[in-house]
């Protein structure tokens, strides 16, 4: 059975998870993560336990995680960092998925649109826009 590698990914967002740690990702969830607005963060295995052993010592435990500043802090002010590609971190920080890139060109497009019409009117014959 074939199952879109998408799903997973929504399935998170679906539930509010903004953000995923882990020391390693599959390379297909990972993509499929920022593709979905979801940020996958790689942490050494060692900080990873770390985490789970405050989460499961303490109710309620909340992490913030400063993307801008590639960091993860716990309540108590520890820091870990993380690597992000910087156009994934443009990405996600102005909540842009490929229709997004693409319409932050949306002038440009229009101006190449209008100059082939101008060019090449032939091409544009029954096209009404």
């Amino acid at each position: 059975m074939w199952i879109q590698s998408e799903h997973a990914p929504w399935a998170l967002d679906d539930y509010g998870f903004r953000a995923v740690i882990a020391p390693s990702f599959a390379d297909i969830f990972f993509n499929n993560c920022f593709k979905n607005g979801l940020l996958p963060i790689v942490l050494k295995e060692d900080e990873v336990d770390l985490l789970f052993k405050q989460t499961a010592a303490m109710p309620g435990y909340s992490l913030t995680i400063d993307l801008a500043e590639k960091q993860v802090i716990t309540p108590e002010g520890q820091v870990f960092t993380f690597e992000v590609d910087d156009f994934r971190q443009h990405c996600l920080l102005k909540g842009l998925d490929d229709i997004g890139l693409t319409l932050e060109h949306a002038d440009e497009i229009q101006a190449y649109e209008a100059k082939r019409r101008a060019e090449a009117p032939w091409l544009f014959t029954g096209i009404h826009a």
